[in-house]
């Protein structure tokens, strides 16, 4: 990304040699990101954040429904990232929103996807589904939807931001119109996103004001956010790195899930154990707030999350762990990463019985 930060600054829009420099990085990057998620590189439209490429999605389908009968109706589930489940209950074109069927999922996070096509109607635009949750790991059936929404007309939209990068992604082989996906889930800049869609659709632009992107996103684009977007996926697309991160990742997680269990009583796993992402533990604790174990946690070095990272502010119950049927207030969410060790696992492993145990003992005294 440096020499685009420092000395590469020119609009790659234009035809001078300094843009033809910026044009060449941009497409370099846009190859990159499709040969990671099985996508030809005219099909990748760069966006902001994973959060844009959603909203694209969404808004774009309905647009599309309500400029050509008035109306709109979008299918989703009840685990979706909030940037989902926030842009379809409002999405608005020209002061018309669409109507939404939320779709509930099992005790494992999983929808079914004859539950999703059955509430299909005719006036269906949009099905908009996860590939992986991004709180308890589930891989999502996401490929087994499109038939269905197909014969009736309805685009599928599938929320690969939590997968891409950890698991193997194939855009053409989830038979899917739009796709979202995201840089810094795997080791990319934040700021860089992109929006996958389909050969021969055609969404309205949610952002205008340019024809940037083929006309597709207005707006100049951040080149050295894509060109550092670009690089982490090539990097995962060289000598099975993804598969061996995949596998490392399992192996750290499945310990952290295993001797959790045994150092700290009351310790119960969220999510299905074995088709997930490789890189999250989703786990409750009995009798102790989630919050109280974060900060404990962090006193003594160690990072963990409860709950999805956008709702971190809130504080409020896991909707993903309430749409499950699970415990929602003493969830905790551990993760890996590219450079995460066997030490690192030490240290949470350390940490956590202490920080358990002294607050279950203030919680008695």
């Amino acid at each position: 990304m440096l020499p685009f930060l420092r000395e590469h600054h020119a609009d790659p829009g234009r035809l001078h040699a300094e843009g033809r420099v910026t044009r060449v990085a941009l497409e370099q990057a846009r190859e990159q990101v499709a040969a990671l998620v099985g996508a030809r590189p005219r099909e990748v439209v760069f966006t902001s954040s994973g959060t844009e490429a959603v909203n694209t999605a969404v808004w774009g389908a309905v647009a599309r429904a309500q400029e050509a009968n008035g109306r709109a109706h979008i299918v989703t589930t009840a685990v979706e990232h909030s940037a989902v489940l926030d842009a379809c209950r409002r999405p608005s074109v020209g002061g018309l929103a669409a109507e939404v069927t939320i779709v509930g999922v099992d005790r494992l996070g999983r929808f079914d996807p004859e539950e999703v096509a059955a509430a299909l109607r005719p006036e269906t635009a949009l099905v908009s589904v996860q590939l992986a949750n991004h709180e308890v790991g589930t891989l999502q059936p996401a490929g087994e939807i499109a038939a269905a929404a197909r014969e009736r007309g309805a685009l599928v939209h599938v929320d690969a931001c939590m997968a891409a990068g950890h698991v193997p992604v194939d855009f053409a082989a989830l038979d899917a119109d739009l796709c979202s996906v995201t840089a810094h889930k795997f080791g990319g800049p934040k700021g860089a996103g992109a929006l996958l869609v389909r050969r021969g659709v055609r969404v309205p632009q949610l952002v205008v004001g340019g024809a940037q992107e083929r006309a597709r996103r207005g707006g100049l684009e951040d080149v050295p956010a894509m060109v550092g977007f670009g690089a982490a996926a090539a990097e995962l697309t060289t000598d099975r790195r993804l598969a061996s991160e995949a596998a490392t990742a399992r192996a750290l997680t499945d310990r952290v899930a295993a001797e959790a269990s045994d150092r700290v009583a009351g310790v119960v796993r969220y999510g299905d154990p074995d088709a997930r992402v490789p890189h999250l533990v989703c786990f409750g604790i009995e009798g102790v707030e989630a919050e109280p174990v974060l900060l404990g946690l962090d006193q003594r070095g160690v990072a963990v999350h409860s709950g999805s990272a956008c709702s971190s502010e809130a504080l409020e119950p896991s909707p993903i762990l309430e749409a499950m049927g699970v415990d929602a207030e003493h969830s905790l969410r551990v993760s890996v990463g590219w450079d995460t060790t066997e030490a690192d696992v030490d240290a949470f492993l350390d940490a956590f019985p202490a920080v358990v145990d002294r607050l279950r003992a203030l919680r008695a005294g």
